[in-house]
Order: C-alpha cells, then sequence, then structure tokens
C-alpha cells in the first residue's frame, strides 16, 4: 500500500484590513516529506505579517536545512527574541509527514488547538504552551505518532477558534470532530472550504481576526510518483 499525503492551506484577512497578519507555507523536507506552517503575528495587517513572515520564512529555512522541528521552533524563536527585544509574540504550528522516521510530527506554539484523527478516533492537542518571541526560555510541545492511512489533522489560528464571540457565538469543537470523522482523506478541500466558510458566518462574514486554516490528510494512493501542488490566490 502506498500512502498519499494531502495539505490544504485555507486563508482570510481580518475585515476591512487588506493584507493578513497569518502566514502560511509548505515546504520539502530535504530527507523526504512536507512540512506545513502557519503563524499568527501579534495584532493585525501589515506590522503583524511582517512578524508571522518572519518567523514562517525562518522556520522554512532551517528545514530545508535540514534542522529537526523541535530545533526549528526554538531557533525561531531565538530569532524573534533577538529581532525584536521580546516585545513582540507570534504563534506557531508545524505538522510534518517526516519519511526519515515515517512519523506526523506536530509542533505548537499556539492557543489553538490541534485536532487529529487517527484509528478511528479525533484527539484534541490543547496542552498549554507559550507562543514565540515573548519570553527568554521556551519550548515547544511535540507530538509525534507513526504515519497510516485514515490520519487527518485540522489546525488554525485563533481567527478561527475565537470566531463568533464578538455576537455571543462560539466555535463548536464538537462540531468540526463529527465533520472530521465522516471526512474522506482524499476530498480535504471541500472540508476546508466548509470549516473556513462556518468560521466566517458565525462573524456575520466579517471576520474580527486573521483566519488561517490547515488540514493534512494521510490516505491511499496511487504510485505515480508525481507530486502536484495547487493555489488560488486571489487580486
Amino acid at each position: 500500500m502506498h500512502l498519499q499525503i494531502k495539505v490544504v492551506i485555507n486563508k482570510t484577512a481580518k475585515y476591512a484590513i487588506k493584507e493578513s497578519g497569518d502566514s502560511a507555507e509548505v515546504v520539502e523536507r530535504p530527507k523526504g516529506g512536507i512540512t506545513a506552517l502557519i503563524a499568527d503575528g501579534q495584532g493585525t495587517g501589515q506590522a503583524a505579517k511582517m512578524i508571522s513572515n518572519l518567523v514562517v520564512s525562518k522556520a522554512s529555512a532551517l528545514i530545508t536545512d535540514g534542522a529537526r522541528d523541535g530545533a526549528v521552533a526554538r531557533a525561531a524563536h531565538d530569532f524573534l527574541f533577538a529581532q525584536r527585544g521580546g516585545k513582540v509574540s507570534a504563534t506557531l504550528t508545524m505538522v510534518s509527514a517526516d519519511l526519515v522516521s515515517n512519523t506526523l510530527v506536530i509542533s505548537r506554539n499556539s492557543n489553538c488547538p490541534v485536532l487529529l484523527r487517527r484509528q478511528g478516533r479525533i484527539e484534541v492537542l490543547s496542552d498549554t504552551v507559550q507562543p514565540i518571541g515573548f519570553h527568554h526560555y521556551m519550548k515547544p510541545i511535540i507530538y509525534e505518532h507513526p504515519l497510516e492511512a485514515g490520519m487527518l489533522l485540522v489546525a488554525f489560528t485563533d481567527g478561527i477558534y475565537h470566531a463568533g464571540r464578538k455576537y455571543g457565538r462560539k466555535f463548536e469543537l464538537d462540531d468540526l470532530k463529527a465533520k472530521m470523522l465522516q471526512a474522506d482523506t482524499d476530498k480535504i478541500k471541500p472540508l476546508a472550504d466548509e470549516i473556513l466558510a462556518e468560521a466566517m458566518a458565525l462573524d456575520e462574514n466579517r471576520p474580527a481576526d486573521d483566519m488561517t486554516l490547515l488540514i493534512l490528510s494521510v490516505g491511499e494512493g496511487e504510485n505515480d510518483k508525481i507530486r502536484r501542488l495547487q493555489l488560488t490566490y486571489p487580486i
């Protein structure tokens, strides 16, 4: 059986703000596999974008150099702390399908949980952890599981997690769990579109904060050796 990794990232900016303060990237690992990253810079707009882009750029470069995920998160923190003197923060979530260890590695420095479906169950990864950039000492929380067909991971920034708060509504994790249990690992784009649309609807389609959603799945695939990347970028 051949496994196939799929990644979808959907993002939108805060209402009436042209530039999203979130950044996202997908990077090939030098010894096989991929890493997807999402970062949320402190604040909104261009200033926040500069922070999150700084973090994602540094982390991506380290990954392509062969650094391990835990070391990447620490180095990204040290870089931001040194550049901004501990006065700004960012959240960072990295998800790696590592073909050296044949594992799914999740690195969190975020107040938002990561939801993982494996072996027919949903795990909510929500241990308390510090963001990067503020404190002199920081370490990520790392989760690692063997890669297997049927895995489905959903991660997001707090624009989604806190969607609806302004209107007395709540982004329901139980509803998301139900969707994940029914989802097809081969068709994650419709799932991503549905989750983002529902989060935006909680904010009356005027997002109160930048929203970024990452979905990664592990399914069975053909051994055709072709890697594909699709991107839609409205202007």
